[in-house]
């Protein structure tokens, strides 16, 4: 019987044996791999976004994401039952995180969850003060049996952190990195894929939170994303952006913007905003501030378009320069009285004149000769504006960005269709008007602005930016004649825009008063001031835009606030980028005509 007893029993080992071993082998195996491997992502390091010199304006630091196993925390493994709570007690004040949430993610509704995340991206001190708590703990229950290390299952992951090493400078431009890692905004959002790279993977055995170093490991390393170079100059883009931030507080207005543009190849120089935001502190931004408005505002640009109606009309010979042009202090068109920004006798201007003057009724006058209809004359108008690249987008692909608005000529209402050869009853924003100007500075031929010179991919191998578009708008000789019209905006003592002069450089501009569409009520309320220009005149190599939205302090006139900005940030880029004066005389084009 005792025989038959311990047969039976072997028996039963064997076929236990055999089913964990040989029938059940794999399942078991999975099992106790899955409790006994950890797995995670090896994040891969971001690429930089630096300026045409290399100058780091986004990076990444070394960081860690502080992580837990929530087996570690109960009471089967610590012999205490509030193990999570003890543990989120210290770990909050280090985290800057809820000790609530805290004690929710180490005690988790699935009791086999083996990984949770506390905190992403923490720098290393972060990581530090954890590991010395951890090690003063292990010492202490090492000669106190009634101590717990409640932390021990606190591990962390190395990865990166990125950071904006000049504060709010470009900030518009570049956007920031959300908690997942991810683009946001800006540059980091549109070149997201090619700043990401890809996330490698590492398994290791673990005992007690700790890795078992003779179990073995597997890793497949991550892949850095490639570095962007950007267009943008550290220095211009600095002064841009200080001498906006500055005159929007003065005047006490909503926003502005300063485009610089190099008007041979079409590379933005600087794009600044103001107000603008710290990319390293979202938390503390105004949400307001947030994106870049430059690209992302629509709003009427007022006089500085004008530009636009000239070329039209030198283009199709419908006038000259010296054209003589009688300007009524009223004039009745459609169904309204149309005035300029001042009253006063009948002027005697040349088309030249109209422009240094800024006369609406001019203008008016000027855009009717280019058709033997208004209609016809309408049609002739749109067909350039959409030349100039109005109602279109710019070509940079950036998030956000508008293309304006822009009707079809038989689409425009009776006052639009005098409105708008002045620059009321369309919209674009400050990109699309700095690249008008940039297309009459290059000859008449208009170059997609770009913003990115090229990327370099984890190899070191450079990769250079397709090439921009270019479309010829005007023909050379009348980009000539409204560079020398536009002279003498700025030259001409009855020019609106004396404060934008620079001495010893020929300076070619156009001011702009326009009336304000309030983007709170759709109605007009106060006005958006602009000057838009480039230098030097006859041998143009730098554009500047700048635009104020909504001065309430001191003058709005464009003219005033906008031309010393213009005149400060010019200044600056042609010292930085070393361009000459040419030396050349200015043409002096009459402004008046005696009857």
């Amino acid at each position: 019987m005792i025989s038959l007893a311990l047969t039976l029993v072997l028996i039963a080992f064997v076929v236990r044996l055999l089913q964990v071993q040989a029938v059940d082998a794999s399942a078991y195996a999975a099992k106790a791999a899955q409790n006994r491997y950890v797995d995670y992502v090896l994040a891969a390091e971001r690429g930089e976004i630096t300026d045409r010199s290399g100058v780091a304006l986004a990076t990444s630091v070394d960081a860690y994401t502080i992580t837990a196993d929530p087996t570690l925390f109960t009471r089967k493994q610590l012999k205490i039952d509030d193990g999570p709570e003890q543990a989120a007690a210290l770990l909050a004040p280090i985290l800057g995180v809820d000790q609530a949430s805290l004690v929710k993610k180490l005690r988790p509704a699935n009791k086999n969850l083996r990984y949770v995340v506390l905190a992403n991206r923490q720098t290393p001190q972060v990581w530090k003060q954890i590991k010395d708590l951890k090690s003063a703990l292990n010492t202490k229950a090492s000669t106190d049996p009634t101590t717990v290390n409640v932390i021990a299952g606190v591990l962390a992951v190395p990865t990166t952190k990125r950071v904006y090493p000049n504060g709010d400078l470009a900030a518009g431009i570049l956007g920031w990195v959300n908690a997942d890692g991810k683009g946001g905004g800006g540059v980091e959002q549109q070149l997201n894929k090619d700043l990401t790279g890809k996330d490698g993977k590492v398994r290791y055995a673990q005992s007690g939170g700790l890795q078992v170093p003779t179990a073995g490991s597997t890793e497949t390393p991550a892949v850095p994303g490639s570095d962007v170079e950007l267009t943008i100059d550290r220095d211009i883009q600095w002064a841009a952006q200080n001498a906006i931030t500055e005159q929007v507080k003065k005047s006490k207005a909503d926003r502005g913007y300063v485009i610089v543009q190099d008007t041979r190849t079409g590379e933005i120089l600087a794009m600044a905003n103001a107000p603008g935001f710290d990319p390293n502190d979202l938390a503390q931004a105004n949400a307001a501030s947030l994106g870049n408005a430059a690209v992302q505002d629509a709003y009427e640009p007022g006089s500085t378009a004008k530009v636009m109606t000239m070329a039209a009309v030198l283009q199709e010979n419908a006038a000259t320069p010296l054209t003589h042009v009688v300007v009524p202090n009223r004039l009745h068109r459609g169904d309204r009285l149309f005035q300029d920004d001042v009253d006063h006798a009948t002027w005697n201007l040349t088309l030249n004149g109209v422009l240094a003057k800024s006369s609406n009724i001019g203008t008016i006058e000027a855009a009717g000769q280019l058709g033997k209809t208004q209609p016809e004359a309408n049609q002739v108008l749109y067909s350039y504006l959409r030349k100039f690249g109005i109602g279109s987008y710019s070509g940079l692909n950036f998030p956000g960005e508008t293309k304006g608005i822009l009707a079809p000529a038989d689409k425009w209402s009776t006052s639009q269709q005098y409105t708008i050869p002045f620059g009321q009853g369309m919209s674009l924003n400050a990109l699309q008007a700095a690249s008008v100007y940039s297309t009459v500075a290059n000859g008449g031929v208009r170059v997609e602005p770009t913003l990115v010179r090229g990327t370099k991919g984890p190899d070191g191998r450079f990769t250079p930016a397709a090439t921009p578009k270019k479309t010829r708008v005007i023909s050379a000789k009348t980009a000539k004649t409204l560079a020398q019209m536009l002279e003498s905006v700025v030259d001409d003592e009855q020019g609106t825009g004396g404060k934008a002069a620079i001495p010893g450089y020929r300076v070619a501009g156009k001011t702009g008063t326009a009336n304000r569409v309030d983007p709170a009520t759709g109605k007009y309320k106060g006005y958006t001031s602009s000057f838009a220009g480039f230098a030097p005149a006859d041998n143009p190599r730098i554009t500047v835009y700048c635009a104020i939205q909504n001065a309430t302090s001191g003058s709005y006139f464009g003219g005033q606030i906008c031309g010393p900005i213009y005149k400060q940030v010019m200044e600056f880029a042609l010292k930085t980028l070393q361009v000459p004066p040419t030396g050349a005389k200015a043409a002096n084009l009459p402004v008046t005509f005696t009857p």
